[in-house]
């Protein structure tokens, strides 16, 4: 397997509960390294650009909205497949069809307040990272 890197968001609701270190135990138990992260508060441009692909979708407003809400921790990841790896530690999207032990299922409040976020393949992982990071602050 090749060391690969992917994105990863800890949500508002884990924020504002205070579970950035507990998200980032698992992530790094998992085997996934964080070569770059920081805390921001989204603005209105960078939610509704980065979520911009569920422009169309009845619930694009109330993500916005949400991810508006408070802080989150935009972070770069490292590892061995690592997309797969930090979709597989993350869980299913919905926590209620989640494997125990996954990161959903062990914090999340709800299928909308899920606490993480993370890139789906390579090229969105690329994509997501250029985003939120220059090249200069990923320092892996």
């Amino acid at each position: 397997m090749a060391v690969t890197r992917t994105f990863s968001i800890i949500k508002p609701d884990a924020t504002r509960r205070n579970l950035t270190g507990a998200v980032t135990k698992m992530l790094e138990e998992a085997g996934l390294r964080v070569v770059a992260s920081k805390r921001i508060r989204m603005t209105k441009e960078q939610a509704e650009g980065f979520y911009g692909v569920h422009r169309e979708r009845p619930f694009f407003n109330d993500l916005v909205t949400f991810m508006m809400s408070g802080p989150v921790v935009v972070q770069v990841l490292e590892g061995e497949d690592a997309v797969k790896r930090n979709r597989d530690v993350m869980g299913a999207t919905n926590p209620a069809n989640a494997e125990p032990g996954t990161i959903r299922k062990e914090l999340a409040e709800s299928i909308e307040a899920n606490s993480v976020h993370g890139s789906d393949s390579d090229e969105n992982a690329a994509t997501e990272i250029a985003f939120f990071f220059k090249p200069e602050e990923i320092v892996g």
